[in-house]
């Protein structure tokens, strides 16, 4: 019997699709009826964050901003969160009420959820926004100009100094993003993998140039791999303001130069 372990996430989701228990789930959110977008991550104790490297109110922090990256790179403007919380009895109420400050930090409401105890902390956020228009995955094409709105690697950096960086809010830059882009996603999983779903979707392929992608603080080009970056990559026919790192071709996969020499990063790898 095969194993999540075995499948990987995009199997799982492939499979899904093949039996029919799940559509249209190719893009960071779902697109409903009359523009609305939605869009749900869960932060799990000890596979997304540790508490002694991060605190409740930056916890609260992270699960609204990458719930909102989502709708950034939908080209949405949110309109409010519903938080599923999970925790321990024993956790102190002013660990929460410092969680859910965070949680409101980026200024978009909780408007509802549900609570439980559970052995482990953990978040659920699902994240509601309205889009007039969602580039996807699936439209990028050979020609396009490939673009990152921001400086990539610094979560990797963080992780080795022991701390959790602080995911960016992309959310005006998104909306600049969706009304001229032909495919737009967010950078969670890491540049390559991230890269890999656009060509995968798309049919074409990515070809980066990483002595072009911009760097955080204190970042090697091996950090790019780790995730949790939460810039967006997009594919436009014409520059737009942003860092170009690279551009589409025939073809199909994502090729890596450094300096004219092909290299693999890694990525993260849900159930591995």
């Amino acid at each position: 019997m095969m194993r999540l372990s075995e499948l990987g996430e995009l199997g799982l989701l492939a499979e899904l699709e093949r039996r029919g228990l799940a559509r249209g789930i190719e893009d960071d959110a779902a697109r409903l009826e009359h523009g609305l977008v939605v869009t749900q991550d869960a932060l799990v104790e000890n596979v997304h964050f540790r508490l002694d490297r991060t605190t409740f109110r930056e916890l609260g922090y992270k699960a609204a901003a990458v719930n909102l990256s989502d709708l950034a790179a939908s080209g949405a403007i949110p309109t409010g969160l519903i938080v599923s919380f999970g925790a321990p009895s024993e956790t102190r109420l002013d660990h929460v009420l410092e969680l859910y400050e965070g949680l409101n930090e980026p200024g978009v409401p909780v408007l509802g959820g549900d609570t439980t105890r559970a052995e482990l902390l953990y978040l659920s956020v699902t994240a509601l926004g309205c889009s007039g228009r969602v580039p996807g995955r699936a439209g990028a094409r050979p020609g396009d100009l490939l673009f990152v709105t921001g400086a990539l690697g610094a979560a990797g950096a963080a992780f080795r100094d022991g701390r959790h960086a602080r995911p960016p809010l992309r959310l005006e830059e998104g909306r600049r993003l969706a009304k001229v882009a032909h495919a737009l996603i967010d950078v969670s999983d890491g540049l390559a993998r991230d890269a890999g779903h656009l060509a995968r979707r798309s049919g074409c392929a990515l070809v980066i140039d990483l002595e072009r992608v911009p760097l955080a603080p204190g970042a090697v080009t091996d950090d790019l791999g780790f995730g949790e970056d939460y810039e967006l990559l997009a594919a436009t026919p014409h520059p737009v303001g942003f860092t170009e790192i690279g551009r589409c071709e025939e073809g199909e996969g994502v090729e890596l130069r450094l300096r004219g020499e092909r290299i693999e990063l890694a990525g993260w790898e849900h159930f591995k």
